[in-house]
């Protein structure tokens, strides 16, 4: 594998750039944002600090995910809570806040290439793999092989891990999926059950297909695809005035 490592500090780049190595990756760091994005469409992998220089690390990463669609790890010292939410919402597939163990960091690494790396031939690479034909859901047709999202016939662009989610709800549409279920097969980890990484992603579902329905919270268990309905005039209307959006229902 090659891993572009985008870390501006030179002890941490040497100290990720050794256990890489050590694991037979190649390793391109760099410690600017323009450097970042000159060899993001060479790297397999991405481990992207959020403190750089030139460019704050958050806007980074939504450019990256424009000119790159590998696996990426945010790895920085940032440990807000909004922080967390903005970097897993902009595209990141993991977020690890400094300090950490880098044993826990390189399993972290595998897990995500192994369950995110959209390429990837392997059975079990990814929740559409068998997929047939689309799954409609209303006017929301989910096709599982060609990984795309359309409502109302128009493109919705999902990020990898929000289109994860969406397609394993898709590919069984009848049942009901647990959280620890859902985060086993998308994140490899049953136990981040106390994170809200999977919240966040179907929040963005929600958000950006514009059907609060599509994913339906089962509370205190999970999630199940739903039947979504298209705003009235009524929510268009709202909208335009400032009118929050409803809870996302996170299913703790």
């Amino acid at each position: 594998m090659h891993a572009l490592l985008v870390e501006d500090d030179d002890r941490m780049a040497q100290a990720l750039g050794t256990a890489l190595a050590r694991r037979g990756h190649t390793v391109r760091r760099v410690g600017r944002a323009l450097d970042a994005l000159r060899h993001a469409r060479e790297a397999e992998f991405v481990l992207l600090d959020l403190g750089l220089p030139d460019l704050d690390g958050l806007e980074l990463l939504r450019l990256l995910r424009t000119v790159c669609d590998a696996p990426l790890i945010v790895v920085t010292a940032r440990c807000e809570e909004r922080d967390i939410v903005q970097g897993l919402r902009a595209g990141a597939d993991d977020y690890v806040v400094k300090p950490f163990r880098m044993a826990e960091l390189i399993a972290r690494i595998d897990t995500v290439r192994r369950r995110t790396d959209a390429r990837s031939g392997r059975s079990g690479s990814g929740p559409a793999d068998g997929a047939g034909r689309p799954v409609r859901s209303g006017d929301v047709e989910v096709d599982l092989a060609g990984r795309t999202v359309t409502v109302a016939g128009a493109g919705i662009r999902l990020t990898r891990r929000e289109f994860d989610v969406l397609a394993h709800l898709a590919a069984r549409p009848d049942e009901v999926h647990s959280r620890a279920e859902i985060l086993d097969r998308i994140w490899g980890d049953a136990f981040l059950a106390a994170s809200r990484s999977l919240d966040v992603h179907v929040a963005g579902i929600r958000a950006k297909t514009g059907r609060s329905g599509l994913v339906r919270t089962v509370r205190g268990f999970g999630y199940q695809l739903g039947s979504p309905a298209p705003p009235d005039e009524r929510d268009v209307r709202g909208a335009g005035h400032g009118v929050p959006d409803g809870p996302p229902g996170g299913g703790r």
